[in-house]
């Protein structure tokens, strides 16, 4: 069973930048795609953002393309989530998963692993 701790989160302004890192443990994820979910108050958890094993492939929902970027490091089994240019419906609490497979979905239910969330929030 892989460990995965999000950090990086915090309160920054419109148009700041954040960046979230998640550290994987108890095994590897170098195998694994790995996703980037949020959940905002009253609505339901909503993919984000996810790669696949290469790290070649990522995957971002219109919301966030041009100003999001999903990066991993296999080497330190970590994924990285670089977010500019930030807008107030934006404010989330972000998790990271572990999928099972090496190939990216944004099926939730394809995602084995959850970190507990870091709160992201966006003042205007």
């Amino acid at each position: 069973q892989v460990q995965l701790v999000e950090s990086g989160g915090g309160l920054v302004q419109a148009g700041g930048s954040l960046r979230l890192s998640c550290a994987a443990s108890g095994r590897t994820v170098a195998d694994n795609a790995m996703g980037w979910f949020r959940q905002a108050p009253g609505k339901e958890r909503e993919f984000v953002v996810g790669i696949d094993y290469s790290g070649i492939n990522p995957d971002y929902v219109d919301s966030v393309k041009g100003r999001f970027i999903i990066s991993r490091d296999n080497a330190k089994n970590t994924v990285y989530l670089q977010m500019n240019s930030l807008k107030p419906e934006d404010t989330a609490v972000y998790y990271c998963a572990a999928s099972r497979y090496s190939l990216l979905t944004r099926r939730s239910s394809d995602f084995g692993s959850w970190g507990q969330g870091t709160q992201v929030t966006v003042s205007s």
